[in-house]
């Protein structure tokens, strides 16, 4: 494993982690893991590697935002 990727994959987990307590008590864990890695699979390739915590976090939150069950009681 290179730095790069072990450095990519530290993100990803900073993103699971902070989604999972966010949407918490809205959402399955199985939903926002899931959520986060088809987000990653859809940037995989399509962006520079140092944005992929960035993009990886607004694309899962904006993802997940749209839930029905996230939307009852999400902020705007």
């Amino acid at each position: 494993m290179d730095v790069l990727s072990h450095s990519s994959e530290a993100g990803i987990t900073r993103v699971l982690t902070g989604l999972a307590a966010e949407f918490g008590d809205r959402l399955p864990e199985s939903v926002v893991t899931g959520t986060v890695l088809q987000a990653r699979r859809d940037l995989q390739g399509q962006i520079a590697p140092e944005s992929l915590e960035e993009l990886l976090h607004r694309l899962a939150h904006y993802r997940l935002r749209e839930l029905p069950d996230a939307r009852a009681t999400t902020p705007a």
